[in-house]
């Protein structure tokens, strides 16, 4: 099991979901706004993070979604400019679903 994290802009939020939507029995995605920054902070009258908002993506999913979820990623969520944001691939040790008590690959 793997736990995909993606930063990726805002505006491409839409476009990557519809693309992951489109991938064949993909367990679901997490969306949440945050705030960060890369290599190069920007100085905005002493708030290093008022520009930089980001889209993060959380999905934990079997093995074998990894590198179909990466491309379709990379391919929604670029647009070539610096700052199109990144994508880590974190090894998920278990999960556990609430309700059923189900656990690891069957929980998710």
């Amino acid at each position: 099991m793997k736990e995909i994290k993606a930063v990726i802009k805002p505006y491409k939020m839409e476009e990557v979901l519809r693309a992951l939507h489109a991938i064949p029995d993909l367990p679901g995605c997490i969306v949440s706004q945050v705030k960060g920054f890369g290599r190069s902070p920007k100085s905005n009258g002493g708030d290093l993070l008022a520009s930089d908002n980001w889209t993060k993506l959380e999905i934990v999913v079997p093995d074998r979604f990894v590198e179909s979820i990466l491309k379709t990623i990379q391919t929604h969520a670029h647009t070539g400019n610096k700052g199109d944001g990144k994508v880590f691939v974190i090894e998920a040790v278990d999960a556990l679903a609430i309700r059923t008590g189900k656990r690891g690959n069957e929980a998710i």
